[in-house]
């Protein structure tokens, strides 16, 4: 009774060989949901390859501290995107992006652990999203978004100016990228500049 058995199996196995490779191609790749699925790296560890590689490709480090619902985040991050800027960033700094500030099941799957606690290091606590700093290649702080005039006491710039929108922050902004970015020419500078004035927020 067991040939008749074997011998079905057999045929059947040899009828479907052709489609097995195309069941096996639409077969999720559990490497990759492993992947989209596993946690946000902790915020140290990063930074800390971000400054080795600066250091290797002598240039400063440029930390972004961002979140998913940070609309102003995700519009600076684009006009860093552009082919000709995301060159010119490139060409001087290391970034390194950090997720913080998330609500609810967000936090574990997109903030960086740590993340806050540096942003605090840097100045950041009170300064809203999208913060961003600049560091030297072994760590010291050269320059942060907190480049705007206090209200209530201008001669003090402790200010964020998130996304460069206004006059006055665009301003600050092209200072902090003199001040840290040597190797962008005025010709970049002025490329930049003039893309954040005419595409600024109505």
């Amino acid at each position: 009774m067991k040939k008749p058995t074997v011998f079905l199996a057999v045929v059947l196995s040899l009828a479907l060989a052709p489609y097995a490779s195309a069941f096996a191609q639409d077969k999720p790749d559990a490497s990759a949901h492993m992947k989209k699925m596993s946690a946000p790296s902790p915020a140290q560890p990063l930074l800390d390859a971000g400054l080795k590689r600066a250091k290797k490709e002598k240039k400063a480090v440029l930390v972004m501290f961002h979140a998913t619902w940070c609309g102003w985040c995700h519009k600076l991050e684009a006009v860093m995107a552009k082919p000709d800027f995301k060159k010119q960033f490139e060409k001087s700094y290391v970034i390194v992006n950090l997720d913080v500030q998330e609500h609810g099941e967000k936090v574990a799957q997109f903030e960086n652990p740590g993340g806050l606690e540096l942003m605090k290091t840097l100045g950041g606590e009170k300064s809203g999203l999208p913060f961003y700093a600049f560091l030297d290649a072994k760590g010291e702080k050269i320059g942060t978004s907190n480049a705007m005039p206090n209200p209530k006491h201008p001669e003090i710039k402790d200010q964020n100016i998130g996304y460069p929108g206004a006059p006055e922050e665009i301003a600050a902004f092209m200072e902090l990228i003199k001040k840290t970015a040597p190797k962008w020419s005025e010709a970049e500078q002025l490329k930049l500049e003039t893309y954040l004035k005419e595409n600024a927020p109505k």
